[in-house]
């Protein structure tokens, strides 16, 4: 009877208007219900009933109210939803279509329409491109889709990588895009080096060979060391429509078995690849180093040139050699070259031990692909002496660019690193004290370690006492390693400043460092790059760097379904600890997988899995730190959503 009273009406909306609201982030359970989290710290219930409108990610405001005793938040209004465009699957239903979104916690068909000039037939499990239209919070009765784009249908081969790139609106294809074979700078003088033993070291299928080198003797003391390095530069002009083209790309995109190129393959494969017994331009740079391993850095010379290589070696082959002394195929002038190539990368590494920093070799996973692109079988390969000539070479040259665009042009591409913000190095000095780690002449400091001498002394004191429990939590705390159009110190690398310039078939920071030094040796006058080109190449860079990880998982759960897993044990690693269990890497195949909380301990207010500490103990009893090696087994794959779940056992 007070149903209709506008008296209780307007009470009603006045009590209403009074209770709180609070803003956060949905997180859904597969059990109906979800929470509001406000913080890491803070998050409230939201009942089953209330769920029905919102989705995973959303972020709202919700008013908090009392339930059955418990305050329990009420969503109100949409702040920005999880799903703007997103994937799916095409699913068919009394001849209405929906969309069954690729999005492991939504499990609902949204209806949807077709946009118009999609002119594929679209059949059930078809993978589409989507837009959210309508979302239920905002006062419509259903959420409403409209599919935008068609990507693959789901029987195709290619289903992981085109529906991986199409989720990060990656390029699928190579340019498409012809150009003139002539050199654009073929007036300007190049050296004549087409006689000197260039080779070139790389993965036995590479094509996209951009550099070669060629090392000789020039006293007991000293090894000149030739960097020569692909010129796509010279193909084409800044502003064309292929170097914006490489430009929005940024890099080449090397996905599992399969590699979407920044330049189309005629010119990163052949044209400008440095092939075996074909002349190519190349920019090249003369490296004197000194038997400490220094480089004598007044007399760097960068310069234009012509080469022809003499042979493609393989990593294998190469490390063979210096291993075993084997020489099957390889010439005298060649195993001359591999023995001087190996005294430098000596020299180099004793020189970057001592005043710079190395990077530990941690062994690389690599997916065997098949013909119809399945999994055959995973590749563990571990870096050898090969490797690290390749690798020292590259770091001395691309110091030396350092150096040049720093005292010619005071401005380039850097790769910068700058250890520990302030407050993260805070926290770095009270796991150190906490542990009583110290240096020859004391006690770590906040000062110290912000600078690069420090950052330096640090490394070298934590490698020597081994934790890795230690390591983890502080390489956590590490800033991420960015670009910078002025030089700054790279600390990662323990070095003043950085310029990659010896991929630019690849990457196209390196064009544009290419084109710097250019300049300097034709002296011509070029503009500072502009900032905003820093943006779109951190943006490309994060998306494939995604798009790799989520190929990556994918064609782990597909082949680890193909194996007895129920039958095996693993040692996996143990590399994060969440609130709701721990994340662990096998390290026969290197997939990652998760342990959820009741695996570990089934009374859960015993359980405590500690983020912020990386370690897990029952009762305050420790049982598991970051870094612990676990043996597991695989309980689980969860295809919908890419994982693994395991139990130790």
């Amino acid at each position: 009877m007070f149903q209709n009273n506008d008296v209780l009406i307007e009470l009603k909306k006045k009590l209403n208007s009074r209770l709180p609201r609070v803003e956060g982030i949905v997180k859904s359970n597969e059990k109906g219900f979800g929470f509001l989290e406000i913080d890491h710290k803070k998050s409230y219930f939201i009942p089953p009933g209330k769920m029905n409108k919102i989705m995973h990610g959303d972020k709202i405001i919700a008013k908090l109210d009392y339930v059955n005793n418990r305050e329990v938040a009420i969503p109100e209004k949409l702040i920005e939803p999880i799903l703007t465009r997103f994937i799916g699957q095409v699913k068919k239903k009394e001849k209405k279509i929906f969309i069954i979104p690729d999005y492991p916690f939504f499990k609902k068909f949204i209806p949807c329409s077709i946009e118009d000039g999609i002119n594929h037939k679209l059949k059930d499990y078809d993978w589409v491109v989507a837009h959210l239209i309508h979302h239920k919070l905002n006062n419509y009765c259903d959420f409403y889709a409209k599919i935008t784009e068609f990507i693959i249908s789901n029987n195709d081969y290619l289903v992981p990588w085109f529906v991986t790139l199409s989720k990060y609106n990656l390029q699928k294809y190579e340019p498409k895009i012809k150009i003139k074979k002539n050199l654009i700078d073929e007036n300007c003088y190049r050296k004549d080096l087409t006689s000197l033993d260039f080779i070139t070291i790389d993965n036995f299928n590479t094509q996209d060979i951009d550099d070669a080198l060629f090392a000789k003797k020039v006293s007991e003391d000293i090894i000149c060391l030739t960097v020569a390095i692909a010129d796509p530069t010279s193909y084409f002009n800044s502003g064309s429509e292929i170097d914006l083209i490489a430009m929005d790309r940024s890099f080449t995109n090397y996905l599992p078995g399969f590699n979407i190129p920044m330049l189309p393959r005629y010119l990163s494969e052949d044209l400008c690849s440095l092939k075996p017994k074909v002349r190519r331009p190349v920019i090249a740079c003369e490296i004197y180093i000194q038997s400490n391993g220094n480089i004598i850095k007044d007399k760097t010379k960068f310069f234009l040139a012509w080469i022809k290589s003499k042979l493609k070696l393989s990593y294998e082959i190469v490390a063979n050699y210096i291993t075993n002394k084997s020489n099957t195929y390889i010439n005298s002038n060649i195993i001359n070259q591999i023995e001087l190539l190996n005294i430098v990368c000596n020299r180099r590494l004793k020189w970057r031990k001592k005043y710079a920093l190395v990077f530990q070799n941690n062994p690389e996973y690599y997916f065997q692909i098949g013909e119809k692109y399945e999994v055959k079988n995973i590749i563990i390969e571990h870096r050898n002496i090969a490797h690290q000539i390749v690798e020292e070479a590259m770091i001395a040259a691309n110091i030396c660019a350092a150096h040049i665009l720093s005292n010619k042009l005071k401005f380039g591409i850097y790769n910068t690193h700058i250890g520990f913000d302030s407050l993260n190095a805070e926290n770095v000095i009270k796991i150190l004290d906490k542990y009583s780690i110290k240096y020859e002449k004391g006690d770590f400091s906040k000062s110290l370690i912000t600078t690069l001498k420090g950052f330096k002394i640090l490394r070298n004191v934590l490698d020597k006492i081994s934790n890795k429990y230690i390591n983890n939590k502080i390489k956590k705390l590490q800033s991420f390693v960015e670009i910078s159009l002025t030089p700054k110190p790279h600390f990662a690398l323990g070095l003043e400043s950085y310029a990659t310039w010896t991929s630019p078939i690849r990457k196209y920071t390196d064009i544009i460092n290419h084109r710097l030094i250019k300049s300097i040796i034709n002296k011509e006058k070029i503009n500072k790059p502009k900032k905003n080109i820093l943006l779109k190449i951190i943006d490309s860079k994060r998306k494939n760097r995604l798009s790799e990880r989520d190929v990556t998982d994918w064609l782990y759960t597909i082949f680890l379904q193909k194996i007895r897993f129920d039958k095996e044990i693993f040692i996996a690693e143990i590399v994060d600890i969440y609130r709701g269990g721990v994340r662990v890497r096998l390290l026969k195949f290197g997939a990652y997988a998760f342990i959820p909380a009741p695996f570990i301990h089934k009374i859960r207010n015993e359980l405590i899995c500690n983020k912020e500490d990386g370690t897990v103990k029952i009762n305050n009893i420790l049982i598991y730190s970051i870094g612990d090696e676990i043996k597991v087994k695989i309980i689980e794959i969860k295809t919908n959503t890419r994982s693994v779940i395991v139990k130790p056992i």
